[in-house]
């Protein structure tokens, strides 16, 4: 048994034998896995710190990883990557710090940030200049061959790093058991961006050339705006996006536009994102003008083996989800980018997509059984609409598509307090229609608002909010607005529903590649990818239904493909087909110019 006791007389005792902090150093190239340059770690019980570069490792650890010790870093994806690196085990029971920090701090003011250095300003230990740190990981990430000056002062800085993590004012502030998780379902995330996910290297070399993307980016203007006319060319020759024009093709269409503050059209992504879900002609408009405004270059972070891999940044937002970077990322909001992943041969990939989740998060949470028999009625959405008369009884998913998909919208963002104005602009129905939807979804689900409203009060009068795995965020400092503190409850507990499954699915041997919100990707034999599925849908069954209580479970739709087929989003399938004939445009234009 060994006690922690911070300056302020807090205290925590864990059973282990030993606690081993630990710290690496490593380069990686864009979507490569780590080269480990060298491991620092702190012994606890004999105060010890140590350090080795890479070629005095063997071919274990230099510390005990197994169930009789506690294994402590920061950023914890980091350095399981370097372990996964170095073939070495992964801890049996591990605590991220950066993951703990950033629950401690949930809600608070963080000058310094959320990295080590914002953790030890926070706590008040004294730390390395963040000037001199960033020196020194430059250095680091140039890579090797490394001076034997350099080798010193990275050894060093190591050293120093470990030292600092935080040891004993931190500790003894940390759940023990939802932070093992936590530590688990990181050292998960690392396994995934060890295995990347496999994409089309026919196809992706050719989108991240310069010239060839710069050909296919301004081809697909008109090719795309051909249905909209809402580009024009500036006098430089580049294509820009007209607002005048765009006015007329929403007059055309009748599509009421949500307005800025000064009355002219809201042109933030945002708005595009939620009247695209509201009006589904409009997301090709939206992936165009993405293509336009974010994409000059494609920048996935791409190995050398094929596979897409960056860093899953666990637990980056205020609910705790993951959020990777955008720009490296094949799952961004670039969706007709995800027809690049492609499994290789004999091999085969999966999507498997929780079902309504944050609807029936919050039916399980509130108790509102009105909720809960609209869920299991199978889609209830539809359930909705037939129920206020919208739909008829004999309506399907398959008859009244675009019906559904509308009502889809209307519940997530009623649910998540949209006011009435902006609910009528993205249904494109009049202010007092907005006003009765909302009216009907508050009436038929009476109990799940009375909650809304006991939470967001309970949370004002307490400052707190939390979850039942310990996820908190303080209320009143950054957090005040009462629409953000209704939704946290949903966002947090769905993000706690799915870290199990992904917890519990590895547990399993199931190959998982990526967490995408509510869903998870998964790779296997082509010949046992529908075993897997079985299995990774069941596991998610059992994690929903541990983490709401009861009988209550989410369902899950599967979407699987094998080689040689690719993955679609029907979402972005115009956008990709659109592509491909560019490029097959653009080879053939090459060809001839070389004769």
């Amino acid at each position: 048994m060994l006690t922690i006791r911070n300056e302020a007389g807090v205290s925590v005792e864990f059973d282990y034998e030993e606690i081993i902090f630990v710290d690496f150093e490593f380069v990686a190239g864009p979507g490569g896995r780590p080269q480990v340059v060298c491991v620092a770690w702190h012994t606890y019980t004999t105060g010890a710190t140590q350090s080795l570069w890479v070629a005095e490792l063997g071919v274990l650890p230099p510390f005990c990883t197994d169930n009789r010790v506690l294994y402590v870093c920061f950023v914890a994806n980091a350095e399981i990557g370097c372990h996964l690196a170095l073939d070495w085990p992964i801890p049996e029971n591990l605590i991220d710090l950066n993951a703990e920090f950033r629950n401690l701090a949930n809600g608070h003011i963080l000058p310094a940030g959320k990295g080590l250095i914002g953790a030890l300003t926070y706590y008040g230990i004294p730390s390395i200049g963040a000037k001199e740190k960033d020196a020194i990981r430059n250095r680091i990430i140039k890579g090797f061959p490394f001076t034997d000056d350099e080798r010193k002062t990275i050894l060093e800085y190591a050293r120093g790093d470990v030292n600092g993590l935080l040891l004993s004012e931190m500790l003894p502030l940390v759940t023990e058991k939802p932070a093992l998780l936590r530590g688990k379902f990181v050292a998960v995330l690392a396994k995934m961006e060890h295995r990347g996910v496999p994409l089309d290297m026919e196809i992706y070399p050719q989108l991240a050339d310069g010239a060839v993307w710069a050909y296919v980016r301004d081809a697909m203007v008109p090719a795309i705006d051909a249905e909209y006319g809402v580009y024009v060319r500036n006098k430089h020759g580049d294509w820009t996006f007209s607002q005048k024009r765009f006015a007329g093709y929403l007059e055309r269409e009748n599509i009421a536009w949500p307005l800025t503050p000064t009355g002219e059209l809201s042109l933030k992504n945002k708005t595009f994102e939620d009247m695209s879900r509201g009006y589904a002609k409009l997301e090709n408009l939206r992936q165009l003008r993405h293509a336009r405004n974010k994409m000059r270059k494609i920048k996935l972070a791409v190995g050398a083996d094929g596979r897409n891999r960056t860093t899953l940044w666990p637990f980056k937002s205020k609910t705790s989800r993951t959020q990777p970077k955008a720009a490296q990322w094949i799952f961004s909001p670039a969706v007709w980018l995800r027809s690049l992943i492609k499994p290789g041969p004999g091999m085969a990939v999966a999507y498997v997509d929780y079902s309504s989740m944050e609807f029936m998060v919050g039916a399980a949470l509130s108790g509102d059984q009105v909720m809960i028999e609209f869920y299991l009625s199978g889609d209830p959405y539809l359930a909705f609409a037939k129920r206020v008369g919208a739909a008829p009884e004999w309506a399907t998913k398959q008859t009244h598509k675009e019906l559904r998909d509308r009502y889809k919208t209307a519940l997530l963002a009623i649910q998540y307090g949209v006011s009435e104005h902006t609910l009528a602009a993205k249904l494109n129905v009049s202010v007092i229609a907005a006003r009765e939807m909302i009216g009907q979804h508050k009436q038929l689900f009476a109990v799940y608002w009375a909650w809304v409203e006991d939470w967001i009060q309970h949370s004002l009068d307490t400052g707190i909010m939390w979850t039942v795995y310990d996820w908190r965020c303080r209320v009143g400092i950054t957090e005040f607005n009462s629409r953000t503190i209704g939704n946290f409850p949903v966002q947090a507990v769905s993000a706690d529903i799915l870290r199990l499954a992904i917890v519990m699915a590895d547990a399993r041997s199931l190959c998982l590649l990526a967490p995408v919100h509510d869903a998870l990707l998964i790779e296997a034999r082509a010949d046992r990818i529908d075993s897997d599925v079985a299995l990774l849908q069941d596991v998610m069954v059992r994690a929903s239904r541990i983490v709401l209580g009861g009988n209550l479970a989410l369902r899950s739709s599967a979407e699987t493909v094998k080689y040689p087929h690719r993955f679609t989003d029907a979402r972005g399938t115009t956008i990709w087909d659109q592509v491909l004939e560019l490029l097959a445009a653009y080879r053939q234009h090459r060809d001839r110019q070389h004769g």
